[in-house]
């Protein structure tokens, strides 16, 4: 018999690369088959593959190497510690009375979706500068108002992003490199500000969250001169079972254990620290702003690194996806259109009524934790969908496009493998692999809130135009 007949005699076992309905094909005829996931480099763009093949260049590989280990080191080595509350008029920069700032990229009213107009519409309300929403639409969309990106501020907003005069601001301070970041407070619950959800309830838990939240977070943190150390603190979260993005069930109990002796210790009421500890306690999320900033300080170290291919924002508005470059000094934004989100929704809702992906959460992810994280927080797949198994994959699959793990912040299940660290937009378009998120749903609409939970990635033609512009500035 020859080779060739003994071959067709024998159990196949096929290993497809590239077009997964071959694989579908295989199975349904009982063949054992491994799929290969595979495109080609850029997509098969002449422009993108040219890019490639100059930043291939040995010599300029090697400062892209140098810069992407100085940018990698900085993230490591940055120890965000938190070390105080206060408005964000007293201490973010830039913000004045008639300042908003919001989630993602730079956008202006008539772009912005349903959900940012509502937290615009509803903060321009809390401020006092108009009567009700419609007054507060007329006076956004009259040029009154100045809108800017949090990120151009060393803010991070959670969803919308909403950032304005009055609220209360976390305030982390890099003990590694001076910088600071801020970010607002968890409203907690799902029909809230910054999921779009603007009506009287909304408005009332603000002025709240302005007159007692902040102001008693504020005095207790003056009574701990040291900070607290929220690089330890992820750390240990991590290990207990959270993700720090969506799961927050650990990191939230971690911080309101190191807040209370100090809250305790303020002049105020009993029944408003009851008020305050209630509060807490009515959602997992309070930490989930905390990690942000905790990001935000890290990645901003390492921004603006000559010839570095690290990626230190990934932010969406609802419109676009944004993300920015360590070596593509101050804010310079490279956007493709936002995304749909898939996960599970709240009963009651479809997947027609999702707003698109928004928010700055997204800093997460690009730290290391988040998506980047699951394996750490199998549990999160009740909220955003998919399986066990996805999660520990989208954990070491991300390591195909970092640049080095993070040995302070480690993920028990993956024998204590530190966090991804460092996106590389060259090995973004080369291997077609996506940033995984994790991220809340909020309605497509203004005035209703968040409706599920999900997966998603950002568009590809962020990273493709941010490899053709660093191709174009390496020197």
């Amino acid at each position: 018999m020859s080779k060739i007949n003994e071959l067709f005699n024998q159990k196949l076992n096929v290993i497809n690369v590239g077009i997964e309905s071959f694989k579908d094909d295989l199975l349904m005829q009982n063949t054992e088959v491994t799929h290969l996931e595979w495109t080609p480099p850029g997509r098969g763009n002449p422009d993108l593959i040219a890019a490639l093949d100059l930043l291939d260049d040995p010599a300029i590989i090697e400062k892209i190497e140098a810069a992407n280990k100085l940018a990698v080191e900085r993230i490591i080595n940055s120890q965000p510690v938190l070390i105080g509350f206060e408005k964000a008029i007293d201490c973010v920069p830039g913000m004045t009375k008639t300042t908003i700032l919001h989630a993602g990229p730079p956008i202006t009213w008539d772009k912005m979706n349903g959900p940012m107009r509502g937290a615009v519409t509803g903060a321009i309300v809390f401020e006092g500068l108009a009567k009700d929403l419609e007054e507060a639409a007329h006076l956004a969309a009259s040029g009154e108002i100045t809108f800017s990106p949090c990120h151009e501020h060393n803010c991070v907003g959670s969803m919308a992003g909403v950032t304005s005069a009055s609220m209360y601001m976390h305030i982390v301070e890099n003990k590694t490199y001076g910088n600071l970041a801020y970010t607002n407070l968890s409203e907690q619950l799902s029909k809230i500000l910054r999921m779009g959800a603007n009506d009287q309830s909304v408005i009332d838990r603000l002025i709240w969250m302005r007159d007692v939240f902040g102001p008693i977070l504020s005095e207790a943190m003056k009574l701990n001169p040291d900070g607290i150390d929220l690089r330890l603190m992820l750390a240990q979260a991590l290990h207990m079972g959270d993700e720090c993005h969506n799961r927050n069930v650990a990191g939230t109990t971690l911080l309101i254990q190191a807040l209370t002796p100090n809250i305790l210790k303020t002049d105020f009421s009993m029944d408003q620290k009851i008020d305050v500890f209630e509060f807490v306690a009515s959602s997992d999320y309070f930490s989930g702003p905390t990690w942000m900033a905790l990001a935000k300080c890290a990645l901003d170290a390492a921004h603006g690194i000559e010839n570095s291919t690290i990626v230190t924002t990934m932010a969406r508005n609802g419109t676009e996806f944004g993300i920015r470059v360590s070596g593509m000094a101050g804010n310079t934004w490279f956007t493709g259109p936002a995304q749909k989100v898939i996960g599970p929704m709240f009963a009651g809702y479809k997947p027609e009524d999702s707003g698109l992906d928004i928010g700055d959460s997204a800093i997460t992810e690009t730290y290391g934790i988040g998506g980047f994280a699951m394996a750490t927080a199998p549990a999160i797949v009740a909220l955003v969908g998919g399986t066990i198994e996805d999660a520990i994959g989208y954990s070491t699959n991300m390591k195909e496009i970092t640049t080095s793990e993070n040995p302070n912040v480690t993920i028990p299940l993956l024998n204590f493998m530190g966090i991804p660290t460092g996106i590389d937009v060259r090995k973004v378009v080369q291997t077609g692999i996506l940033p995984i998120i994790n991220t809340a749903i909020a309605h497509k609409e203004a005035g209703i809130g968040m409706i599920g939970a999900g997966i998603t990635h950002p568009p590809v033609e962020a990273y493709e135009k941010a490899l053709l512009a660093l191709s174009e500035n390496i020197k």
